[in-house]
């Protein structure tokens, strides 16, 4: 039985690298993943075929198939790295050009958006979980500092997200007169300042607390609360308020 089982492996090996080396449209009907996801839904699809189907075509001598092997191998086989790339890291693979680079960047923003989305549906942040939550899919695997706002009412029921800067604290340091103009002119009584670290530490910087006691006083006056300053990683968060270091 063992010398059969072998057997059917190397068979289907065999298999597996014949269609590699064939151009997809050569391919069984049913074999292709188009054909698979209409027939067994999307599940079915193992990541190389999800992302053949997203790139669509190949290159001369370079069927998509093998092009979406590259990528994932670019990504050390993980799609949390491979939602990090940006457009000209995916035209590093051969055979994906500026339209598909920004066909595939534009997949893997739709995916942090569906995760923000299905929380800010709620409209209603309630702990620091829930902007945890909230944030972490837009914000984890960035490449670069980004610092985000949400204004609430009293009941903390979502009035607005803003994308303040790029770059960090640094950027946005002058910026306090801004944030709270918009929280007086759509009638914002909380916000929850969110930014990410790159690098994965966790800690605030001095910077980093610094602009939290900048802005928390200057609230104050204003009677806007300002109920939380998180920074978010791809392994983690800190919650400013959650450690007594808001004030």
């Amino acid at each position: 039985m063992k010398s059969i089982v072998d057997l059917d492996q190397v068979i289907d090996n065999k298999m597996v690298n014949v269609k590699s080396s064939l151009s997809m449209s050569r391919w069984p009907i049913d074999d292709l993943p188009h054909q698979k996801l209409i027939n067994h839904g999307p599940s079915s699809l193992t990541d190389t075929e999800l992302l053949a189907l997203v790139i669509g075509t190949g290159s001369k001598g370079n069927n998509v198939n093998n092009i979406a092997k590259e990528l994932l191998a670019k990504a050390s086989y993980s799609l949390s790295e491979l939602a990090k790339f940006n457009v000209n890291q995916f035209k590093r693979i051969r055979g994906i050009g500026d339209i598909k680079a920004a066909e595939l960047a534009a997949v893997m923003e739709l995916g942090r958006r569906r995760q923000a989305g299905l929380l800010l549906s709620k409209k209603v942040i309630t702990n620091t979980i829930d902007a945890v939550l909230y944030f972490k899919p837009i914000l984890g695997d960035q490449s670069y500092e980004s610092f985000h706002v949400l204004y609430m009412n009293h009941g903390q029921r979502v009035l607005k997200h803003s994308v303040l800067a790029k770059g960090g604290i640094a950027n946005v340091s002058s910026d306090t007169r801004m944030i709270l103009r918009e929280a007086l002119e759509i009638g914002a009584s909380k916000l929850i300042l969110c930014h990410n670290h790159p690098s994965g530490n966790l800690n605030p910087s001095s910077a980093d607390k610094y602009f939290t006691e900048k802005i928390v006083k200057a609230a104050s006056l204003m009677d806007i609360a300002v109920i939380d300053h998180i920074i978010v990683s791809e392994v983690g968060f800190y919650s400013l308020a959650d450690e007594g270091s808001l004030n």
